[in-house]
């Protein structure tokens, strides 16, 4: 467990130490910076992974050839006049200082147009993102006093006819003419009755005397 972890550290430390100093790769391998290598050089490149801070080593025939770093346009017309740099020694280095596309072409033009020609693209520097940190909030600032809420407001108040004046009933109370007519009554009852009462009594006396 201890080995495998000194393992670990140990490779972590190599590629950190890779991304500070960077890595040379030697172009065309064996071959070097050759008219027909044995891989093309563009195949080549695209097997390999650069980044910033990487070295490119040319190993050419000094006095024969030569290594320019030109503009895209300059790379695909083979075009050796006027290059960005100029790399003419047997043993040349070339370190990438920023990302992106980089062109080299021989500086004999007719070795270009056969194929002795690279691209190599740089990869973009990734940079440490750290965790971000939160902003105090804001202070909040003191509410009002809230005000009593207002009364709910009361319905409207039904609106309601005028009573009528209720018509008698067969039980309410009289009319003034049944009022008097009642006393005229009343008046003439005692006389009646007593006619009636003579007029029986006079009735059944007869009566008697006939028996």
């Amino acid at each position: 467990m201890a080995v495998h972890t000194c393992l670990c550290l140990f490779f972590v430390l190599i590629m950190l130490f890779r991304q500070s100093q960077g890595y040379k790769f030697h172009v065309g391998g064996k071959d070097g910076w050759v008219l027909n290598p044995s891989e093309s050089y563009n195949h080549w490149a695209e097997r390999n992974r650069f980044q910033v801070n990487d070295t490119l080593f040319f190993k050419l025939n000094r006095g024969n050839d030569s290594v320019l770093v030109v503009t895209k346009e300059n790379y695909n017309q083979c075009n050796v006049k006027n290059p960005i740099k100029s790399l003419t020694e047997g043993e040349s280095e070339l370190k990438f200082e920023r990302s992106g596309p980089h062109y080299f072409i021989s500086g004999n033009q007719d070795h270009c147009k056969k194929g002795q020609k690279l691209v190599i693209v740089v990869l973009a520097v990734r940079p440490k993102t750290s965790p971000p940190t939160r902003a105090p909030a804001p202070a909040q600032a003191p509410s009002p006093t809230a005000s009593p809420p207002a009364p709910p407001a009361l319905p409207p108040a039904p609106i309601t006819s005028a009573p009528t004046p209720s018509q008698p009933t067969a039980d309410g109370p009289a009319s003034s003419a049944d009022k008097s007519f009642a006393m005229s009554l009343s008046a003439t009852a005692p006389t009646a009755v007593l006619s009636i009462a003579i007029g029986v009594g006079a009735f059944m006396g007869s009566s008697c005397l006939r028996v």
